[in-house]
């Protein structure tokens, strides 16, 4: 007798996250002696500090409950000045990929869904990560900027139009087929690509399965396993490229697991109608002043630094 589906995608994610955890210390073994001689972030090994760690805890708790963590780290690090803007999406990707496995264990088990449905978005999250972070590690500092405060304003718009309500509330179909399967992919596809810029999942997915005519609490488990298969994917590739924060992410690693666990078993109910337009308000800032900071650049490119010899 084979294993039950879910629990044969269990099985895989936890033997991915294996593969991304011994990359993830091989990776920082290496760049170990290289801090003294070769200043970059990726290669910064010192302890994160408490506010890293409760940048991690803070933006994961509010992550598991849905209002997501890229575009409220990516306001904390601009306002901080913690991580530098060419790094920012590689930073997010690797330091919230344990914190989102870890929600992907505890919720999908509880709401079900079609499994050819899950398995081929999550199929086209992977592939549109691992390519869309090939690019992205390789992008100039204005590139990212420009990037990144477009898709911040994407995002902002989205969270405004489902605060409105101005999305159809979905049917009650927990999977698709046909064309309708098709657009699932390519959605999800084009979804992971703009993970590795910095854009959650969670908004455009949601609306994605409600205008496909889909139980919009199927976007649970469809979200939180095409980013729990895609970030350790990205995230690889971002920290091959040396092209992250290295003790920002694990700043986020160390304090979003936590925050995670406490949202999901201690949190019973909690009011988040004004901490989403909180949000939205911080993430249109923050777009503006990212897209004002690349057009004001002088020219000056922030390039990638030469990566270490391993």
């Amino acid at each position: 007798m084979g294993l039950h589906p879910i629990t044969a995608l269990m099985s895989a994610l936890g033997v991915l996250t294996l593969v991304y955890v011994a990359g993830w210390r091989r990776a920082a073994m290496a760049v170990r002696g290289l801090a003294n001689r070769q200043a970059s972030p990726a290669t910064d090994t010192r302890f994160p500090t408490p506010v890293m760690i409760g940048l991690g805890a803070v933006t994961n708790f509010f992550d598991a409950l849905g209002i997501g963590s890229f575009a409220t780290s990516t306001a904390a690090f601009r306002f901080l000045k913690m991580v530098p803007d060419r790094v920012i999406p590689g930073t997010l990707n690797a330091g919230h990929t344990l914190p989102t496995i870890s929600q992907a264990f505890i919720f999908t088990s509880l709401i079900p869904v079609d499994i050819v449905t899950l398995l081929s978005m999550i199929a086209a999250a992977v592939l549109g990560a691992w390519l869309g972070a090939g690019v992205v590690s390789h992008w100039p500092r204005r590139n990212v900027q420009i990037g990144m405060g477009l898709a911040l304003l994407g995002a902002a718009t989205l969270m405004f139009m489902t605060q409105l309500e101005l999305f159809p509330g979905g049917g009650d179909a927990l999977g698709v087929r046909g064309t309708k399967l098709v657009i699932a992919v390519a959605g999800n596809f084009a979804l992971g690509a703009l993970m590795t810029l910095g854009i959650g999942l969670y908004a455009p997915c949601m609306i994605l399965v409600s205008l496909l005519g889909m139980n919009p609490t199927a976007a649970f488990p469809i979200m939180m396993n095409s980013c729990a298969f895609l970030m350790p994917v990205g995230s690889l590739r971002f920290i091959r490229e040396q092209s992250y924060s290295l003790r920002v992410a694990i700043g986020l690693a160390l304090g979003g697991v936590p925050g995670v666990l406490i949202a999901a078993y201690l949190v019973k109910s909690l009011e988040l109608s004004t901490v989403r337009w909180l949000v939205i308000v911080v993430v249109l800032y923050t777009a503006v002043t990212m897209l004002v900071s690349a057009m004001s650049d002088s020219g000056t490119e922030e390039r990638t630094p030469a990566k270490a010899r391993v």
